[in-house]
């Protein structure tokens, strides 16, 4: 059936200034909830969460990204913020983040434009 194998990465590349990080596939957990939000949780040692953090440092909330799991092609995806992880006891030199990404609503070709329907407004006076 396939030929070539599948990577073990996840790489999410900024589209505004097609920077990208890959992260180890190994060490990424993702859910994602009905409404389309997914939260990709990453435990690692500190190094690489460093580079996730400060990879992640200038992306505004809603900004659009794309996410390639394991090289299967590049889905659009909106930005929605980082947290921290809790919850399991981890090694000193590991550390774990949430990043929270959801399936972008605006079918909008353009980077970082949301349509949020048409106007309501209707002029006054007769129209030609």
């Amino acid at each position: 059936m396939f030929n070539d194998d599948f990577s073990n990465k996840i790489t999410l590349r900024r589209l505004r200034t097609n920077e990208s990080i890959d992260l180890d596939q190994k060490r990424v957990q993702i859910r994602q909830n009905q409404n389309g939000l997914m939260a990709v949780s990453y435990v690692a040692p500190v190094f690489d969460i460093m580079d996730l953090e400060n990879f992640f440092d200038e992306v505004i909330s809603s900004e659009k990204l794309t996410i390639n799991i394991s090289d299967t092609g590049e889905s659009r995806v909106s930005y929605r913020g980082m947290v921290e992880g809790k919850g399991k006891n981890f090694p000193q030199n590991l550390d774990h983040k949430i990043i929270l990404l959801q399936k972008p609503t605006c079918l909008d070709d353009r980077e970082n434009v949301q349509v949020t329907g048409f106007s309501k407004f209707k002029p006054r006076g007769k129209i030609s």
